[in-house]
């Protein structure tokens, strides 16, 4: 029997039956749902569901993207981990052609192995879930369309796994000279360590333990720039003009932490330390301790972000959920943090 979350009837509010593309909201709802398309094909394929009993077409038809998307698969367990979504309207109402979404971690068997074999290749060895066969084929296929239509034609979104999947391709087209519109719902932040939320309630204390650790990475971050011929060759300075949407909520322990890392850029600038503060947040401990290299490259550290924080009264154990972002009663904060 089918999950009442994949019937789109009854997860999405009545809110969206009339989209306003110049809606920040209706936006941050549509690439969540488009998000949620891909989990539910991949229930689809599970569960053999195809045409009239197929349950993921209203996740995307709905908005006005083309009756049948084409999905991305991954090569080990040959599951659905992508879709490209092409906007059709005779109103041509939206500024995006495509979008290209990336579902998260599934826990069913056929494939519960592959995803917890990239999560943890993201947690202890960053570079390996940048080379895998899924970063490397969602990549090739947005090089592609922007080639196409360009870059202002196509937007990225994912949750968890997902959007770390969306990151790692839209810091790829930086590099290139290409900015990507990109939705990332709740995206891990690559640490071993327990937030210091979870630990320290004083707000002093949790500022002095930050700041000794912000000193800590500045001190990794002089050897780091040591190594480049010069800050224009910083690859953290080059993803400085794009801005991705980050959606965060504080409860969830898996990308509660970018709420602090960007509080503490925050903090340090009001004490007049804005230097050690931007030297420390291009540095990701962890990521040196997995390599054993300061050339390692933190993937999940952001320069700019625009932080979509959730201010919903949330259990912690649905603060990971998608659907808290399309939600009709969602209340969030939205902050610009520049580098």
């Amino acid at each position: 029997m089918a999950s009442w979350k994949d019937k789109f009837k009854y997860s999405v509010p009545v809110h969206l039956s009339a989209t306003n593309w110049d809606n920040t909201q209706h936006r941050r709802s549509i690439a969540a749902s488009l998000v949620q398309g891909v989990y539910v094909l991949e229930e689809d394929r599970q569960h053999n569901r195809k045409g009239h009993y197929a349950l993921a077409p209203p996740w995307w038809s709905s908005f006005n993207f083309q009756s049948q998307p084409q999905v991305l698969i991954d090569d080990s367990d040959s599951s659905i981990f992508g879709a490209i979504y092409k906007f059709e309207s005779p109103l041509n109402t939206s500024s995006c052609k495509y979008v290209l979404a990336f579902r998260g971690t599934v826990i069913k068997w056929s494939t519960i192995k592959q995803d917890i074999k990239l999560d943890l290749h993201y947690v202890f060895s960053q570079h390996k879930l940048q080379n895998s066969s899924r970063v490397a084929k969602a990549l090739r296929v947005v090089k592609i369309l922007v080639d196409q239509v360009g870059a202002a034609n196509v937007w990225l979104a994912g949750h968890s796994l997902g959007s770390l999947i969306a990151l790692l391709v839209g810091r790829n087209m930086v590099k290139m000279g290409f900015l990507l519109e990109t939705y990332l719902f709740n995206p891990p932040f690559s640490s071993l360590s327990i937030p210091l939320e979870l630990l320290i309630k004083n707000k002093i204390l949790k500022f002095g333990a930050r700041l000794i650790g912000d000193v800590i990475r500045a001190g990794l971050s002089l050897g780091l720039i040591g190594h480049q011929a010069s800050q224009v060759d910083n690859p953290f300075i080059k993803l400085s003009g794009w801005t991705p949407y980050l959606f965060v909520n504080p409860k969830d322990p898996i990308c509660s932490q970018y709420v602090a890392y960007f509080e503490q850029r925050k903090a340090m600038v009001s004490i007049g330390a804005s230097t050690v503060g931007n030297m420390g947040t291009q540095v990701s401990v962890m990521s040196i301790v997995a390599s054993r290299s300061l050339a390692t490259e933190p993937y999940h550290l952001l320069p700019t972000a625009y932080l979509v924080t959730n201010l919903n009264k949330t259990k912690t154990k649905k603060s990971h959920k998608l659907s808290q972002w399309w939600s009709e009663s969602f209340t969030g904060e939205l902050e610009l943090h520049n580098f």
